[in-house]
């Protein structure tokens, strides 16, 4: 499964990720008169996609990024005014964006978008399952996909159960296949374990493997693992295991893949590709199987060179350590 940039294969992503497929499904459900503003934090390309349907669609959005991703808010034409985003200073990591984005949700004119624990967010990445499985005519042996964190995952075993109930399509579970971006490997670490509550990470270690992995966007602390119905049950349930991959690994499968494939992919959907090798290798599926990669995101270099594109900068860069009532005194002047 491609969510990209890809004309030649019908992929017409315009953020070259499958975020998009969860922005959609995420503001349409906003109740038609509400009036708070939509908060978002994101390592790169969930605020690319919300960036772009709130801008689409006038829809009020207020992200928060870790600064030096600022680099991942590409765009084919300039943000409406109705777009704003903050920037958790330089050294700081996804968590410290969700930290800024959570304190600015103290004030009741905005309103967070919940992320893993939004209906309409998983229900957007399960697409990906149902449009595999619509070509395939049933549902794959096993799945494939890179995480930060695994709220897709989460997503895909969800619609696979529903479809064991449609009937139509088999009756059993795939067996899933998450990925990590070593030494990022909290979720890894944890299931590894076999403990349910995630293992130890100090905000120090966090941010130094944040800095160092490749797949910036797989640097989620505190995912949604140990709660009910997160990535630790669907495991549990489905099958499966935790693979963990090296930025030398990412570089090798990257250049594999467009060799082979044709087109770039982003680090993280080269985890993915990574860990599928590893599980070909360790015999953890089988040649005569159907496999679902999911491939989360590509196209890039594809999409700039067909396309001029403009970056965004943040609106405001804000210490993450001060109080909330500042936070949202400073963030309120915006809107």
């Amino acid at each position: 499964t491609f969510s990209g940039y890809f004309p030649k294969i019908g992929a017409q992503m315009e953020t070259c990720s499958f975020k998009e497929t969860e922005a959609y499904s995420v503001c349409a459900r906003l109740p038609e008169n509400h009036d708070r503003i939509l908060v978002v934090a994101s390592a790169g390309n969930t605020a690319r996609a919300f960036a772009k349907v709130c801008s689409d669609n006038g829809i009020p959005l207020l992200l928060s990024i870790p600064e030096d991703n600022i680099s991942a808010l590409w765009f084919h034409k300039p943000l409406n005014d109705c777009v704003k985003i903050i920037a958790a200073p330089s050294g700081c990591d996804y968590f410290d964006a969700i930290v800024l984005g959570d304190k600015v949700c103290e004030s009741p004119k905005f309103m967070a978008e919940g992320g893993a624990k939004n209906i309409a967010r998983r229900d957007g990445m399960g697409t990906t399952l149902l449009s595999a499985v619509e070509v395939i005519g049933r549902i794959p042996d096993a799945y494939f996909q890179a995480i930060g964190s695994g709220t897709g995952t989460i997503a895909v075993w969800e619609n696979n159960l529903r479809l064991i109930e449609d009937g139509r399509f088999g009756k059993h579970r795939m067996r899933l296949y998450p990925s990590q971006n070593a030494p990022f490997t909290i979720m890894y670490d944890s299931w590894k374990a076999h403990s349910r509550k995630l293992v130890h990470l100090s905000a120090e270690d966090a941010r130094a493997q944040a800095a160092e992995i490749k797949a910036k966007v797989l640097s989620n602390r505190k995912p949604p693992y140990s709660l009910a119905g997160g990535l630790f049950d669907a495991l549990n349930d489905a099958g499966g295991d935790i693979f963990k991959v090296t930025n030398a690994e990412i570089d090798i499968w990257k250049e594999k893949f467009l060799m082979l494939e044709g087109i770039d992919i982003y680090s993280a959907a080269s985890v993915a590709v990574a860990s599928l090798a590893k599980a070909v290798e360790s015999g953890d599926v089988r040649k005569d199987e159907i496999i679902m990669l999911n491939i989360t995101g590509g196209g890039e270099s594809l999409t700039k060179e067909h396309h001029d594109v403009v970056y965004a900068k943040p609106d405001l860069v804000i210490d993450t350590f001060l109080p909330a009532e500042e936070i949202i005194r400073q963030v309120e002047k915006l809107f």
